[in-house]
């Protein structure tokens, strides 16, 4: 992992298995109103918004994603094409009353959708998913690396 000279946080731009697509714009303030983003804009925001973690342990790669506010109903975690994580969801707009007065929209809505191409070691068939108060953990376990065989020889003389 590189640590990105834009926004101080790690980025995977060199990892092979990444299908992240690097946005050099990414936390540059623009001087826009939410008011001249148009809602399929705003609604579309939250694909970039989904952060995910990824590590590797001895035993099994280890997704983590915040994903504060939503039901583990409201998210879908899949494997597809053999060896591609993918985690997708939606975030639905808050019931608006027409008394209401909006001084401020910073909560993203929209639907997300994030993919990681998995290593050969991966085994696809044993992905374990869980949620627990907004944090949702994806774990894929890992084949055991084959030892070799070691057979002492008896040496004669």
């Amino acid at each position: 992992m590189a640590l990105s000279l834009f926004g101080g946080r790690r980025s995977n731009v060199f990892d092979p298995f990444s299908l992240d697509i690097w946005d050099p714009f990414e936390g540059i303030p623009f001087n826009t109103s939410v008011a001249n983003v148009p809602s399929s804009a705003r609604e579309t925001a939250a694909i970039a918004n989904a952060r995910i973690d990824w590590r590797e342990t001895p035993d099994a790669h280890v997704f983590k994603a915040d994903l504060p506010g939503l039901k583990k109903e409201e998210v879908k975690v899949e494997v597809e094409d053999g060896r591609v994580l993918q985690i997708s969801g939606e975030r639905t707009r808050e019931q608006e009353e027409k008394t209401d007065k909006w001084h401020r929209v910073e909560r993203s809505t929209g639907k997300f959708l994030r993919r990681f191409r998995l290593p050969e070691n991966a085994r696809v068939e044993q992905v374990r998913a869980s949620m627990e108060n907004g944090v949702l953990t994806v774990v894929v376990p890992k084949e055991q690396e084959k030892q070799p065989e070691v057979k002492p020889i008896e040496i004669t003389g």
